[in-house]
Protein backbone atom coordinates (compact mmCIF):
# COMPACT_ATOMS: atom_id res chain seq x y z
CA UNK A 1 0.00 0.00 0.00
CA UNK A 2 2.85 2.42 0.70
CA UNK A 3 4.27 2.03 -2.78
CA UNK A 4 5.85 4.79 -4.81
CA UNK A 5 2.62 5.86 -6.53
CA UNK A 6 2.83 9.40 -5.03
CA UNK A 7 -0.62 9.33 -3.48
CA UNK A 8 0.49 9.54 0.18
CA UNK A 9 -0.58 7.42 3.14
CA UNK A 10 -4.22 8.58 3.32
CA UNK A 11 -5.16 8.17 -0.35
CA UNK A 12 -7.41 5.21 -1.04
CA UNK A 13 -8.27 3.52 -4.29
CA UNK A 14 -11.96 3.31 -5.17
CA UNK A 15 -13.62 -0.04 -4.44
CA UNK A 16 -13.35 -2.74 -7.08
CA UNK A 17 -16.18 -2.81 -9.54
CA UNK A 18 -17.01 0.89 -9.24
CA UNK A 19 -16.15 1.58 -12.84
CA UNK A 20 -13.52 4.19 -11.93
CA UNK A 21 -9.91 3.45 -12.68
CA UNK A 22 -7.36 5.00 -10.28
CA UNK A 23 -5.53 7.85 -11.97
CA UNK A 24 -2.79 8.43 -9.38
CA UNK A 25 -3.57 12.17 -9.24
CA UNK A 26 -4.54 14.27 -6.21
CA UNK A 27 -7.70 16.40 -6.37
CA UNK A 28 -7.12 19.94 -7.63
CA UNK A 29 -6.47 22.66 -5.04
CA UNK A 30 -9.41 24.96 -4.15
CA UNK A 31 -9.80 28.16 -6.18
CA UNK A 32 -7.65 31.10 -5.07
CA UNK A 33 -10.57 33.20 -3.81
CA UNK A 34 -12.23 30.52 -1.70
CA UNK A 35 -12.19 30.52 2.10
CA UNK A 36 -11.32 26.81 2.24
CA UNK A 37 -8.53 26.09 4.68
CA UNK A 38 -6.04 23.65 3.29
CA UNK A 39 -4.81 22.47 6.69
CA UNK A 40 -6.36 22.08 10.11
CA UNK A 41 -4.04 21.78 13.09
CA UNK A 42 -4.40 18.53 14.99
CA UNK A 43 -1.62 19.27 17.49
CA UNK A 44 -1.08 22.32 19.69
CA UNK A 45 0.69 25.18 17.99
CA UNK A 46 1.72 28.70 18.91
CA UNK A 47 0.94 31.67 16.76
CA UNK A 48 -1.56 34.42 16.09
CA UNK A 49 -2.94 32.93 12.87
CA UNK A 50 -5.51 30.67 14.48
CA UNK A 51 -9.16 30.22 13.60
CA UNK A 52 -11.23 30.18 16.79
CA UNK A 53 -15.00 29.61 16.98
CA UNK A 54 -15.92 31.46 13.78
CA UNK A 55 -14.60 31.05 10.21
CA UNK A 56 -11.75 33.47 9.60
CA UNK A 57 -11.66 34.83 13.17
CA UNK A 58 -9.13 36.01 14.16
CA UNK A 59 -7.35 34.33 11.24
CA UNK A 60 -4.74 36.49 9.58
CA UNK A 61 -6.10 39.79 10.96
CA UNK A 62 -3.00 40.33 13.08
CA UNK A 63 -1.90 40.27 16.67
CA UNK A 64 -4.52 42.75 17.92
CA UNK A 65 -7.39 40.54 16.72
CA UNK A 66 -5.67 37.51 18.27
CA UNK A 67 -5.36 39.28 21.64
CA UNK A 68 -9.05 40.25 21.41
CA UNK A 69 -9.84 36.58 20.74
CA UNK A 70 -7.83 35.51 23.79
CA UNK A 71 -9.65 38.06 25.97
CA UNK A 72 -12.98 36.79 24.64
CA UNK A 73 -12.10 33.19 25.55
CA UNK A 74 -10.84 34.31 28.96
CA UNK A 75 -14.12 36.18 29.61
CA UNK A 76 -16.21 33.18 28.48
CA UNK A 77 -14.34 30.88 30.86
CA UNK A 78 -14.70 33.34 33.75
CA UNK A 79 -18.42 33.72 32.97
CA UNK A 80 -18.77 29.92 33.12
CA UNK A 81 -17.42 29.93 36.68
CA UNK A 82 -19.59 32.91 37.66
CA UNK A 83 -22.70 31.13 36.37
CA UNK A 84 -21.77 28.05 38.39
CA UNK A 85 -21.52 30.19 41.53
CA UNK A 86 -24.83 31.88 40.78
CA UNK A 87 -26.51 28.51 40.33
CA UNK A 88 -25.23 27.32 43.67
CA UNK A 89 -26.37 30.53 45.37
CA UNK A 90 -29.91 30.28 43.96
CA UNK A 91 -30.11 26.59 44.86
CA UNK A 92 -28.97 27.24 48.45
CA UNK A 93 -31.32 30.19 48.86
CA UNK A 94 -34.29 28.16 47.61
CA UNK A 95 -33.50 25.05 49.64
CA UNK A 96 -32.86 26.98 52.87
CA UNK A 97 -36.26 28.67 52.69
CA UNK A 98 -38.57 25.66 52.63
CA UNK A 99 -36.56 22.59 51.84
CA UNK A 100 -37.83 22.73 48.25
CA UNK A 101 -36.97 25.00 45.37
CA UNK A 102 -39.89 27.20 44.29
CA UNK A 103 -40.90 27.25 40.62
CA UNK A 104 -39.37 30.68 40.02
CA UNK A 105 -36.04 29.51 41.44
CA UNK A 106 -36.25 26.31 39.39
CA UNK A 107 -36.74 28.35 36.23
CA UNK A 108 -33.82 30.59 37.18
CA UNK A 109 -31.65 27.55 37.95
CA UNK A 110 -32.55 26.01 34.60
CA UNK A 111 -31.69 29.21 32.72
CA UNK A 112 -28.39 29.57 34.60
CA UNK A 113 -27.54 25.94 33.89
CA UNK A 114 -28.31 26.34 30.18
CA UNK A 115 -26.19 29.49 29.99
CA UNK A 116 -23.35 27.81 31.89
CA UNK A 117 -23.38 24.78 29.59
CA UNK A 118 -23.46 27.04 26.52
CA UNK A 119 -20.44 29.01 27.67
CA UNK A 120 -18.62 25.85 28.72
CA UNK A 121 -19.14 24.31 25.28
CA UNK A 122 -17.98 27.51 23.56
CA UNK A 123 -14.80 27.45 25.65
CA UNK A 124 -14.30 23.78 24.77
CA UNK A 125 -14.74 24.51 21.06
CA UNK A 126 -12.28 27.39 21.31
CA UNK A 127 -9.69 25.12 22.91
CA UNK A 128 -10.26 22.64 20.08
CA UNK A 129 -8.59 25.18 17.78
CA UNK A 130 -5.40 23.59 19.20
CA UNK A 131 -3.83 26.99 19.76
CA UNK A 132 -1.62 27.12 22.86
CA UNK A 133 -2.56 30.73 23.63
CA UNK A 134 -6.27 29.89 23.53
CA UNK A 135 -5.70 26.98 25.93
CA UNK A 136 -3.83 29.24 28.36
CA UNK A 137 -6.55 31.92 28.08
CA UNK A 138 -9.25 29.35 28.86
CA UNK A 139 -7.39 28.01 31.90
CA UNK A 140 -6.65 31.54 33.12
CA UNK A 141 -10.29 32.51 32.65
CA UNK A 142 -11.52 29.54 34.68
CA UNK A 143 -8.98 30.35 37.41
CA UNK A 144 -9.96 34.04 37.46
CA UNK A 145 -13.66 33.20 37.50
CA UNK A 146 -13.15 30.77 40.36
CA UNK A 147 -11.11 33.33 42.30
CA UNK A 148 -13.69 36.07 41.89
CA UNK A 149 -16.91 34.08 42.15
CA UNK A 150 -16.30 30.94 44.16
CA UNK A 151 -13.19 31.20 46.31
CA UNK A 152 -14.86 33.35 49.01
CA UNK A 153 -12.18 35.99 48.57
CA UNK A 154 -13.82 39.41 48.67
CA UNK A 155 -12.14 42.44 47.08
CA UNK A 156 -10.95 44.96 49.65
CA UNK A 157 -11.78 42.55 52.44
CA UNK A 158 -8.61 40.79 53.45
CA UNK A 159 -8.74 39.88 57.15
CA UNK A 160 -11.75 42.16 57.75
CA UNK A 161 -13.99 40.17 55.38
CA UNK A 162 -12.87 36.90 56.90
CA UNK A 163 -13.60 38.25 60.39
CA UNK A 164 -17.04 39.50 59.30
CA UNK A 165 -17.88 36.12 57.79
CA UNK A 166 -16.76 34.32 60.93
CA UNK A 167 -18.55 36.72 63.34
CA UNK A 168 -21.94 34.93 63.41
CA UNK A 169 -20.22 31.60 63.99
CA UNK A 170 -18.09 33.10 66.78
CA UNK A 171 -21.19 34.52 68.47
CA UNK A 172 -22.74 31.07 68.55
CA UNK A 173 -19.58 29.57 70.03
CA UNK A 174 -19.02 32.32 72.59
CA UNK A 175 -20.08 30.51 75.73
CA UNK A 176 -18.75 30.74 79.23
CA UNK A 177 -16.91 27.65 80.52
CA UNK A 178 -19.97 26.66 82.57
CA UNK A 179 -22.14 26.38 79.43
CA UNK A 180 -24.02 29.66 79.82
CA UNK A 181 -23.88 32.34 77.16
CA UNK A 182 -21.47 35.14 77.93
Amino acid sequence: MAGGDGMGPMAMAPPHGSGHAPTGRMPPPPPAGSQHMSMMHMTFFWGDRAVVLFPGWPGSRGAAAYVLCLLFVLALAALTEALAAASRYVARRGSAAAGRVPASSAALLTAAHAARMGTAYLVMLAVMSFNGGVLLAAVAGHALGFLLARSRVHPGGGAGAAAAAAAPRDRELAHAPDGSKA
